[in-house]
């Protein structure tokens, strides 16, 4: 081992392990720690119910780990990772055991909107449709780093996606298409009023149709430990189960690099109030249930697909979401829901199903928030109380506990709200650097935000390897 490494990193999540990898494979020597057990972050798998059930306690679907330039760049397949994909990327059902969805075709799913607005779907998309490379690569990243690589799309996307979701959805005179649009949207986690809230409906849209919204086989835990795979390959090193809590804990080295929240970041390195203006936002109540068959969800699509929104209209997700945002409890809330071994029967015994969901709730909040998702579930599936064999519930407390980047329970580790949406954690040229020379941030707190795609960690150690070679 050379005397003084070229890079540590802190935090083994996507991000940090992307950092590590990109740094290990152009040569530099690399060091990780991470505080758990094991690697992960917020792609993890475990036994959260009974023996046998494997259950994703963050990120489950990956529309953005499928369709990221940098996964696209490595070997990960050689290291385990394989996607399936469910018959349907989403359904979206309604109450009359109809549901609009998002498949591979364009017009199969511009259909399921009803014929008054599947022309308007198929106008809405068609620009972007078999660009997805692209795009992607314009998107997840800093805007201003550097020239679009297709710099007509970054334009027309950029003047689709700034506005609020509330406006893309005037194009549509439905409910089906408005309640689609709205439940995409909210992945974001902030009203679908908000500014960009249009851009997060779209990517996800075209996800679906360029790339598909997978699960890996086994669980998420497949994602980072394929990265963590690689990473030794390359030579780097990662020791678990070490908690950083200053800097000079840490082995002497020629950069940093933070896959934490940018609280936690001041914290350890002793930036004070660097990041006093940031954010945090609504968190969620989690359920992972173990079930003794297939969720009955009235509408035959829901059956067939990978993940399921429950709403049902814009008017409703939009309250849920004002209601998390607000501070107020939750009372008939959106959920997002995934039935991985629908596609994926190794994650259940011979038989039985996992189940995933969560419903926004504020903050911080400490109630309960099993009985209302249910009584939510109940009314797309009747009887999906009878098939319940165990269930693991958590709050935003148990969501913060289990993840530090969780601050309050914030899943998406920042507010989606006024300019930082687009700007985090601050203005800044190069917002993975940091006050400190040798201290960087690559965590979802940094551009282009929450997701499993190692995006942030790519940009963060591109920065990196730039002040490396420049020193």
């Amino acid at each position: 081992m050379p005397s003084m490494l070229d890079a540590v990193v802190v935090g083994a999540g996507p991000n940090g392990l992307t950092a590590a990898v990109e740094l290990a494979r152009r040569g530099f020597a690399v060091e990780v720690f991470e505080a758990k057990e094991t690697v992960g972050g917020g792609s993890r798998t475990e036994e959260l119910t009974l023996p046998g059930f494997r259950h994703d306690p963050c990120s489950a679907v990956h529309p953005l780990g499928i369709g990221s330039p940098a996964f696209d760049a490595m070997p990960l397949a050689r290291h385990g990772l394989a996607w399936l994909q469910p018959e349907l990327a989403l359904a979206h059902p309604f109450p009359d055991g109809s549901a609009a969805v998002l498949t591979r075709s364009v017009g199969e799913s511009a259909m399921s909107l009803g014929a008054q607005d599947a022309g308007a779907y198929r106008r809405t998309v068609a620009p972007y449709v078999g660009h997805w490379d692209t795009l992607a690569e314009d998107f997840l990243r800093t805007p201003w780093d550097g020239l679009p690589r297709d710099p007509y799309r970054w334009t027309r996307f950029g003047l689709d996606a700034l506005p609020p979701a509330t406006l893309l959805a005037r194009r549509f005179r439905g409910a089906k298409a408005r309640g689609l649009i709205a439940g995409l949207a909210a992945h974001a986690i902030a009203p679908t009023s908000g500014i960009a809230t249009s851009g997060i409906a779209l990517l996800f849209a075209l996800a679906a149709h360029e790339r598909g919204w997978p699960v890996p086989r086994g669980g998420s835990q497949a994602i980072s430990d394929a990265l963590a795979s690689y990473l030794r390959e390359q030579g780097g090193t990662i020791r678990t189960g070490t908690e950083v809590r200053r800097l000079d804990e840490l082995p002497p080295a020629r950069a940093y690099i933070f896959d934490t929240s940018p609280t936690a970041l001041a914290r350890i390195a002793g930036l004070g109030s660097a990041y006093r203006g940031y954010r945090y936002g609504a968190s969620c109540f989690k359920i992972d249930y173990a079930l003794s068959g297939p969720v009955p969800w009235t509408a035959e699509e829901a059956r067939r697909a990978g993940t399921v929104h429950i709403g049902p209209t814009a008017g409703e997700i939009d309250s849920a979401l004002h209601a998390a945002v607000d501070g107020r409890d939750p009372s008939v809330p959106f959920l997002i829901t995934a039935q991985p071994s629908v596609v994926d029967p190794s994650r259940a015994p011979e038989g039985r199903h996992v189940f995933w969901v969560y419903g926004h709730v504020p903050a911080g909040w400490e109630g309960d928030a099993t009985d209302v998702i249910e009584r939510q579930l109940e009314r797309f599936a009747p009887g999906f109380r009878d098939l319940v064999l165990a269930r693991a519930t958590a709050g935003p407390p148990q969501l913060a506990a289990r993840n530090a980047n969780y601050v309050g329970g914030d899943i998406a580790s920042g507010a989606f709200a006024g300019l930082q949406t687009v700007i985090r954690p601050k203005l800044a040229r190069v917002p993975y650097a940091t006050a400190h020379p040798a201290v960087f941030l690559c965590s979802s707190a940094t551009p282009p935000g929450p997701g499993v795609h190692g995006m942030s960690g790519h940009h963060a150690a591109k920065a990196v390897w730039r002040r490396l070679r420049a020193a």
